[in-house]
C-alpha cells in the first residue's frame, strides 16, 4: 500500500522551519529588549534618573557666604552681607489670565525697580525656574513677602543670597578688587583668590508634579552652603591710608595728570604694607564714570565702557605698568659695582663728558661737580660716573646683576596682570651705558621696590607677599603663605655700604626733600622722560631707618605739570612724609642727631599764659625764646592776660611773637597773609612777622606751599605752615 511519503515529510519540514524562524525572531526580540534595557539602565540610566528627579523635584541654589578679606590686623576690607534673591516658577502662572500675569509683572517690576516687560517675559517662559533679581535688600524682600501673602500669589519665591560690600570704599581698591553680579571675583585679590573665597553653593530641594508645579504642603529639603575661606592680606589699613592721602595731596599740589603710585614694603619678609595706584575707584560702585566722562551718559557695562575703565581707574599701575626708572636705578648699578670691587665709596671719578659709541653722555647738571668720589657722585646723581661703573663691570656681568635683582622675570605677586619688563635682547655698549642710569628699558614698580628690598635686608631678593594666610570662620589658620627668598644678590657688607651712601643722598644730595628728623632715611631720586616728549615721571625710592631697615618706600608721579617735574622736588617730600608717618605708626623710636636737634631748637611750644599777669607772661615767654605784643588799653605789668594768639600748645619758630590781650576781644584783629612763593626760610619768616603773623617751617629750601593762601585774612598772631623744598634736585 502506498501512503504518499513525500506529502507527509513536506509539512513536517515546513513546520520545523517556521518554529526555527519564530524562535530566532523571539531570540532577536529578547536580545533587542535586553540591549534596550541595558542601554536605558546602564548607558542612559544616569540621564533618565536625572530627568525623573527633575520632573519630581526642583533645586533652588543657596549662595554661599563669600570669605572676608582682612588686612594684616584683621580689619575687614571686603565682607559679604546676607541679602535675598527673587525667583519665580513660570509653571505656576500658566493657568492665570493674561491680565493677571501683567498685574503681577507690573508690581514686581515696581518693587524691584525693573522694567515690566523684562519681568513679564520671564514669568511667561517655558521653564520652572527663573531669577527675577539677585542681591535684593531684606527690606525689599519683606515688602514682596507681604504682597505675596496679601494677594495669595503662588510661584514667587524669596531665597537667600549674598552681596559684597567694601566698608572702606576706594581704599586699596586695586589690591582688593571687586566681584560681578554673580558674586565671582573679577579683579585684584577677589579674582586671584577666587577658589578660596567663593565657597560651595547649597540647595533648597522642592517636590513638583508632572507639570512642574510645586506640590503644596510638601516639605522642602535644605542642603546648607559651605562658606568661603577668609583671606588675610599683608596690607596694613593704616599705612594704606597714610600712603593714599599723601598721594592725593601731592597729585593736587603738583598738578599730576596721569596718575601716581606708592608702595610700602617690609624688606625683611617681602610683605606689601601698602600699595596705592591713582586714579582709583569706589569698590562699591566700580563701574561709575571715570574722570573726564559724563556721568549722565556713561555706561560702565558696555564693551567701550569696560575697556575705558580697564585702561584708567581699574589699572593697577604698581603691577601692570612699566616705566623707565631713571636715576632710582643707579642704586642697582652701585650695588653691582660695589659687590664686584669695581668701585669703593672713595674711588675718584668725575662728571666729565664721556663718549660711548659716538654718543656723548653728560651729567644732568653739566660740568658742575668736577672731580668727586664715587660717594659724592651718588649724592650728585652724576650720570658719567655710573657709565664708568657699568664699563668696569662689562656687558655680561652688568646684565647678570640685573637678572639677579629680578628685572628679567615677573615677581610672581598674587595679583593679576603683572607686566613683563622690556630690555634689549642683545644689548650693546651704548645700551649698557644708558641703562646704568636707568634709561632705555622698562620695568615695573613692584620689581624696583623688590630690588630695593634686597639692598635693605642684607642682599636677599624676596618674593613680594600680598597674602599672609587663609582663615576659616572659626579663626583657624587653614594655610599660611610663608615669606620666600628668591635668591641672594649681594653681600651683607655691600648692603651696609650702599645704605650708608644712599643715606647721604638724603642728608646731603639730591634727596634732601625726603629728610625726616629723627629717622635715618636712605634713598635715591629719579626723573625720567616717557615716550611722549616733554612728559616726565618723578620718583623716589627710599629705605628707613637706614641702619636697621623696617620699610622700603617707592613713589612715582606720571606727568607732574606744576612748578617742577624733578623726582627730588615732587616725589622725595611725599616719600619722606610716608616714611615719617609709617615709622611713627609702627612705633619705631626716633633718634635725633645734632642736625635734627639744631632744627628742633628753633621750634617752641607756645605756653598757656591766660589768667597770668602781663609781668608773669613776659617772664615765661622770654624763657621760651618768644617775643610778645600787648593788645589792650591796660598794658601795665599788673594787667591780666585774657586771651592769646597763637593758642597754647602750638609749635612756632623761636623769636616768634605771641599776641597777649588784656581784654577779651569780641572780634579778633585780622591781617592779610602775604605771598611766600619761592622765598627762603628767612625771607618767609620776615614777611610773616612784618604782617603780624608767625611761621611753622616744614622742610628746607624755597617756599613751595603755604597753609593759608596769599591775600586771605586771618587773626593777627596766627601760625602759617610753610613747606620748603630744594628746587635744584634731580
Amino acid at each position: 500500500m502506498y501512503f504518499g511519503g513525500n506529502s507527509v515529510a513536506g509539512p513536517s519540514i515546513t513546520m520545523k522551519k517556521r518554529l526555527i524562524f519564530l524562535m530566532l525572531s523571539f531570540s532577536v526580540l529578547i536580545f533587542a529588549l535586553m540591549v534596550r534595557v541595558g542601554w536605558i539602565q546602564i548607558v542612559k540610566g544616569e540621564w533618565y534618573q536625572k530627568m525623573a528627579y527633575e520632573q519630581q523635584n526642583r533645586d533652588r541654589e543657596i549662595t554661599p557666604r563669600r570669605g572676608t578679606i582682612y588686612d594684616r590686623n584683621m580689619n575687614p576690607l571686603a565682607i559679604s552681607a546676607t541679602v535675598e534673591r527673587i525667583v519665580v516658577n513660570p509653571q505656576d502662572f500658566e493657568k492665570l489670565e493674561e491680565s493677571r500675569k501683567e498685574e503681577i509683572a507690573e508690581k514686581l517690576a515696581e518693587i524691584l525697580e525693573l522694567k515690566k516687560e523684562d519681568v513679564l517675559k520671564k514669568i511667561k517662559r517655558d521653564s520652572s525656574y527663573e531669577i527675577i533679581k539677585k542681591q535684593v535688600e531684606k527690606e525689599v524682600g519683606n515688602e514682596i513677602r507681604k504682597w505675596i501673602k496679601e494677594e495669595g500669589i503662588i510661584g514667587i519665591y524669596i531665597d537667600e543670597d549674598t552681596k559684597r560690600y567694601y566698608p572702606q570704599n576706594n581704599l586699596a581698591a586695586h589690591v582688593i578688587g571687586f566681584t560681578g553680579a554673580d558674586n565671582q571675583g573679577l579683579s585684584g585679590i577677589e579674582a586671584a583668590m577666587e577658589k578660596y573665597l567663593k565657597g560651595v553653593p547649597g540647595k533648597i530641594l522642592s517636590e513638583t508634579d508632572a507639570s512642574g508645579r510645586y506640590v503644596s504642603f510638601s516639605e522642602e529639603k535644605r542642603i546648607n552652603p559651605q562658606d568661603g575661606l577668609n583671606v588675610v592680606l599683608t596690607i596694613d589699613e593704616n599705612i594704606q591710608y597714610i600712603a593714599s592721602n599723601a598721594l592725593d595731596k601731592a597729585i593736587s599740589d603738583n598738578k599730576v595728570l596721569n596718575g601716581a603710585i606708592a608702595i610700602v614694603m617690609d624688606p625683611r619678609n617681602g610683605d606689601i604694607l601698602a600699595m596705592v595706584s591713582k586714579p582709583d575707584f569706589d569698590l562699591n560702585n566700580p563701574r561709575s564714570a571715570p574722570p573726564g566722562e559724563n556721568p549722565e551718559t556713561w555706561n560702565g557695562y558696555s564693551a567701550e565702557g569696560v575697556e575705558k575703565l580697564s585702561k584708567t581707574v581699574w589699572r593697577n599701575k604698581c603691577v601692570m605698568d612699566t616705566y623707565e626708572p631713571g636715576s632710582t636705578f643707579k642704586a642697582i648699578t652701585s650695588a653691582a659695582g660695589l659687590e664686584e670691587g669695581v668701585v669703593t665709596p672713595e674711588t675718584m671719578t668725575s662728571d666729565h663728558t664721556i663718549n660711548v659709541a659716538g654718543h656723548n653722555i653728560n651729567c644732568w647738571r653739566a660740568n658742575a661737580h668736577g672731580v668727586e668720589t664715587f660717594r659724592e657722585a651718588v649724592y650728585n646723581s652724576c650720570n658719567p660716573a655710573f657709565v664708568k661703573v657699568a664699563q668696569g663691570l662689562g656687558i655680561e656681568k652688568f646684565y647678570k646683576y640685573l637678572k639677579a635683582f629680578g628685572f628679567y622675570e615677573k615677581t610672581g605677586i598674587l595679583l593679576q596682570g603683572e607686566a613683563t619688563s622690556q630690555f634689549h635682547s642683545k644689548p650693546t655698549e651704548i645700551d649698557m651705558a644708558v641703562a646704568s642710569f636707568g634709561q632705555r628699558f622698562q620695568i615695573t614698580p613692584i620689581q624696583l621696590i623688590s630690588a630695593y628690598g634686597a639692598i635693605a635686608n642684607g642682599g636677599k631678593l624676596m618674593k613680594p607677599r600680598i597674602v599672609k594666610e587663609l582663615v576659616d570662620a572659626d579663626g583657624n589658620v587653614v594655610e599660611k603663605f610663608e615669606p620666600e627668598v628668591v635668591r641672594n644678590v649681594i653681600s651683607q657688607k655691600t648692603s651696609e655700604t650702599l645704605r650708608d651712601i644712599l643715606e647721604g643722598v638724603v642728608s646731603e644730595g639730591t634727596g634732601k626733600n625726603a629728610y625726616v628728623k629723627g629717622y635715618r632715611v636712605a634713598g635715591k631720586t629719579g626723573t625720567s622722560e616717557t615716550l611722549q616728549k616733554g612728559v616726565y615721571i618723578a620718583s623716589f625710592a627710599g629705605i628707613a631707618p637706614a641702619d636697621n631697615p623696617a620699610i622700603c618706600v617707592l613713589v612715582a608721579f606720571d606727568n607732574p605739570t606744576g612748578d617742577s617735574y624733578y623726582g627730588g622736588v615732587v616725589a622725595a617730600p611725599v616719600a619722606g612724609k610716608i616714611i615719617e608717618d609709617t615709622l611713627s605708626y609702627l612705633g619705631v623710636e626716633r633718634r635725633y642727631n645734632e642736625k635734627d636737634l639744631e632744627m628742633m631748637a628753633e621750634e617752641v611750644v607756645v605756653p598757656d599764659i591766660r589768667d597770668m599777669t602781663v609781668e608773669e607772661a613776659k617772664k615765661i615767654l622770654k624763657e621760651k625764646g618768644l617775643e610778645w605784643k600787648i593788645e589792650g588799653d591796660n598794658k601795665s605789668n599788673d594787667a591780666i592776660v585774657k586771651q592769646q594768639t597763637p593758642r597754647a600748645g602750638a609749635k612756632i619758630a623761636k623769636n616768634s611773637v605771641v599776641i597777649t590781650y588784656t581784654y577779651t576781644p569780641e572780634i579778633e584783629k585780622m591781617v592779610k597773609v602775604p605771598d611766600l612763593s619761592m622765598k627762603t626760610v628767612d625771607e618767609a619768616t620776615r614777611a610773616l612777622n612784618d604782617a603780624g603773623l608767625n611761621i611753622k617751617v616744614n622742610g628746607i629750601g624755597n617756599a613751595m606751599a603755604q597753609s593759608v593762601e596769599a591775600g586771605v585774612e586771618v587773626p593777627i598772631g596766627s601760625v602759617i605752615e610753610v613747606e620748603f623744598r630744594y628746587l635744584d634736585t634731580h
